[in-house]
């Protein structure tokens, strides 16, 4: 009685407060309007003085007569001064009409005008807001903020005063939750009696009255045991039901919120610790429905969000803590989160078509996070039970945005932004299918497959979101592929040619070289943030396959030589011819189709050949010959392909002579170190096949000796590769030293014909200075430890060569004097 009593005094305290702010509130709105009535009276009037003062105009009186007289031939001067001029007077009373506007038109004017300017306004910050619509902080506090405050205070003085009258023993239990419903209906009947004239207070009334429902409920159940859980959990959805039919009839948000806040409170609420997921998220569904329902209708956009952000905890709370028990249910999981997914993707979409607007930032993330999240959910339930529709589930979800985003375009017209992101959702769904359904080389099949498929998709649609996500899925496809070549072929044996990663790297390079003829005719493509240049990205699509068309085969190649030939340079020497055929094939091409930014870039990689062969690769078939002597076979691969290599070496010198000026700019005639760069090139290249021919043809050791040799040692396999590198470099020894000398001095006769038939000084240079390096070595190095024979032979051949050479510039030397024209200076 006394906590009825005590709410009553309160609430015509309240009432009596806000009735002398109501009226303050009151008189100053009527001093405002008066203050605007005698402004645009005041402006009337000003406008009709100044009517009044432009009508004041001097009359012009009108001549009586107008007499007639003949035209006289006189100077315009005079006419024009005699010429009298009329002029019109407009009507009075029309003019008046015109220019005096009435009230209703002033006033339209200005709130017109209040209107344009409130639309081109920015939007302010939500505290400049706050200032505008509160400019008096006072009545702010004593309208909005105080009531707020009252009732909190008058709920925690109700459960003061039950609990001193408990703690007295003044109220037995059934009579204390009596009590609770009592003050709840009080303060409930209260709200709805002051809901006409007084909204906001009731409002916050009824606020009250259902958090002390809650409260009571609570208490009746956990601390009384009145009510079964089932009974319990009924009556705080009935308030909650409740309480949302009030927030719809008050229109107030904030109820609404308070509604949705106790929702999902009940569950913990009258929670024992052992309930039924399945009753529990049926009932979060139910709720979900209705709250989201309310928000629809309403436009109550904060009800959506804290629906979302509420359920998500919910759920993924319970299963963080359930997944791991052994009675959870992967099957009840996985369709309420299904369920969930539904309800808000379509629930955003709804709100959207109904305002007929543009997406917001909270809707796309709302819309984003719960896709995601339901595709997060899905996996961690599909993996803790090993299934294997991990993939499925992904490509499910894929298609249900795409199928989403269709009907939604063609049918409702949605924003044309949330049609992309749905389409680039599907498209997200379906790359990341294949990693996770499949393995290997598959997931590098599937992503080339998709990337020229998005590719189509964008010209036949005309939307560029397909052509940036075949760019990503082309990305993801390329680093796939190094991933397979790094992990499988070195611990794989696989057939020739047809095995998963050749296949794979050449449908890549094929796919790649589909893409750049769907570009051809493409035009860049012109977004908000940036312009993607087509030309660009059609040469990085050419070089991207022609490096993956290299080291597909050149991989292949390499592994397969490895897994049958036991003599290391006869498998290295496969992978050796590969490169240096790919790359003339390369230059051919580019030169045949004029392509002048690749023959740029073959010629490079050629002159680079050129060096490896001088550094590296040369020994291969002297490698060979020791291999076969120490492993007693007859392999001659090395020696065999070095022909095929030689002929490619040829063609990379022709072309970097015939080529280099018009695509480099750079006259190999006037340049001062090109020259000696290519006749250096020439001769050691030359000189090597003087010796690999030289030690092939030689039958200095054998295997048989080798084996005999070394028949008693074990592990001597290193011992019997230095015996025979040591035997066959006392061979190459000869060679150079009979053979070099010859080689030389024919090459010096030769560059000095060519350069005297070219008037090229430069390359005579080059023969004289050769010539004589050739007979420095002669008598420094070769004369030394060579056979008698040997030294004969080089002697006088080196002899004869030096006479004729002296010969040639005396028969010449009319030629060679004073030979000082443009194009031959050093």
């Amino acid at each position: 009685m006394i906590g009825g009593l005590l709410v009553i005094l309160l609430c015509l305290y309240f009432i009596n407060k806000n009735i002398n702010t109501k009226f303050e509130k009151l008189e100053d709105t009527i001093v405002n309007l008066n203050k605007r009535i005698r402004y645009l009276q005041q402006k009337t009037t000003s406008q009709e003085q100044k009517t009044n003062s432009i009508k004041k105009d001097p009359v012009i009186k009108k001549p009586d007569s107008i007499i007639e007289k003949p035209i006289v031939n006189k100077p315009i001067d005079d006419i024009s001064k005699k010429t009298t001029v009329t002029e019109t007077i407009p009507d009075k009373s029309s003019s008046v009409l015109k220019l005096k506007p009435t009230k209703k038109e002033v006033i339209e004017s200005i709130s017109k005008v209040v209107s344009e300017k409130t639309k081109t306004e920015p939007k302010k910050p939500w505290f400049e807001t706050f200032k505008e619509k509160n400019p008096d902080l006072e009545k702010f506090i004593g309208e909005n903020l105080i009531n707020k405050i009252g009732i909190l205070i008058l709920v925690l003085g109700i459960s003061f005063f039950v609990k001193y009258a408990i703690d007295k023993d003044w109220i037995n239990e059934p009579a204390r939750v009596g009590i609770g419903i009592l003050c709840g209906s009080l303060v409930m009947a209260i709200a709805h009696k002051l809901k006409k004239n007084y909204v906001a207070f009731s409002s916050v009334l009824v606020a009250g009255a259902i958090s002390i429902f809650y409260f009571t409920i609570y208490i009746a159940f956990h601390e009384y045991q009145l009510f079964s859980q089932t009974i319990a959990f009924s009556i705080m959805a009935i308030i909650t039901a409740f309480s949302t039919l009030v927030s719809v009839t008050y229109d107030r948000q904030e109820l609404a919120v308070l509604s949705l806040i106790g929702g999902f409170a009940t569950p913990f609420m009258v929670s024992t610790g052992e309930g039924n997921y399945v009753v529990l998220f049926t009932y979060i569904a139910i709720l979900n429905i209705g709250v989201l329902g309310v928000s629809y209708f309403k436009k109550w956009r904060i009800a959506t969000i804290l629906a979302f952000i509420f359920t998500i905890l919910l759920y993924t709370g319970w299963l963080g803590s359930k997944i791991n028990d052994p009675s959870f249910s992967h099957k009840g999981a996985l369709l309420f989160a299904t369920l969930y997914y539904f309800i808000f993707s379509i629930t955003i979409v709804l709100n959207n078509l109904k305002n007929k607007g543009v997406f917001s930032t909270i809707e796309y993330f709302i819309f984003v996070a719960n896709t995601f999240i339901f595709f997060g959910i899905g996996m961690v339930i599909l993996k803790d039970i090993n299934s294997n529709f991990t993939g499925i589930f992904t490509l499910l979800l894929a298609i249900y945005n795409l199928v989403y985003a269709i009907i939604l375009f063609k049918k409702f017209g949605l924003d044309k932004n949330a049609i992309y992101l749905l389409i680039g959702l599907a498209l997200t769904f379906v790359t990341l299918t294949i990693p996770i359904q499949f393995e290997g080389n598959q997931i590098t099949l599937f992503w080339a497959l998709e990337s020229v498929l998005l590719f189509w998709l964008s010209q036949k649609s005309k939307i560029s979101s397909f052509k940036f996500g075949a760019i990503i899925v082309q990305v993801l496809t390329i680093i796939s592929l190094l991933i397979d070549w790094e992990r499988y072929y070195s611990s794989e044996s696989f057939t020739v040619i047809f095995n998963p990663l050749f296949i794979a790297g050449f449908i890549v390079s094929v796919s790649l070289f589909i893409i750049y003829r769907l570009l051809k005719k493409e035009k860049d493509v012109i977004t908000r943030f940036f312009t993607f240049s087509i030309k660009f990205y059609k040469n990085v699509l050419v070089l991207a396959t022609v490096i993956i068309t290299y080291f597909t085969g050149l991989l292949e190649i390499n592994y397969q030589a490895h897994q049958f030939i036991s003599n290391q340079a006869s498998a290295i020497s496969f992978p050796v011819m590969y490169h240096f055929v790919f790359v003339s094939l390369i230059l051919y091409i580019a030169s045949l189709f004029k392509k002048k930014n690749i023959s740029k870039g073959a010629l490079i990689v050629s002159t680079i050949s050129i060096i490896l062969y001088i550094v590296n690769f040369y020994k291969l078939p002297k490698t060979e010959i020791i291999n076969n002597l120490v492993e007693n076979t007859t392999s001659n691969y090395a020696f065999y392909f070095h022909y095929i290599i030689l002929a490619c070496l040829f063609y990379f010198g022709n072309q970097l002579l015939t080529t280099t000026t018009s695509l480099f700019t750079i006259n190999t005639k006037q340049n001062k170190w090109l020259p000696w760069l290519f006749t250096f090139a020439i001769v050691y290249v030359l000189s090597n096949e003087i010796m690999v021919h030289g030690l092939y043809l030689s039958n200095s050791l054998s295997s048989d000796e080798i084996t005999n040799q070394f028949s008693d040692s074990e592990n001597n396999w290193y011992e019997k590769f230095n015996y025979a590198k040591k035997q066959i470099n006392n061979t190459a020894t000869q060679i150079i030293k009979i053979g070099y000398p010859i080689l030389w001095g024919v090459f010096s006769f030769i560059f000095l014909i060519i350069g005297i038939r070219k008037q090229w000084k430069n390359l005579r240079i080059i023969a004289l200075s050769l010539l004589g390096l050739t007979i420095l070595k002669l008598f420094i190095y070769d004369i030394k430890n060579v056979s008698e024979t040997g030294k004969i032979i080089a002697f006088i051949l080196l002899g004869i060569l030096i006479l004729v050479i002296s010969f040639v510039y005396q028969k010449i030397k009319k030629l060679v004097v004073d030979e000082n024209s443009e194009d031959e200076k050093i």
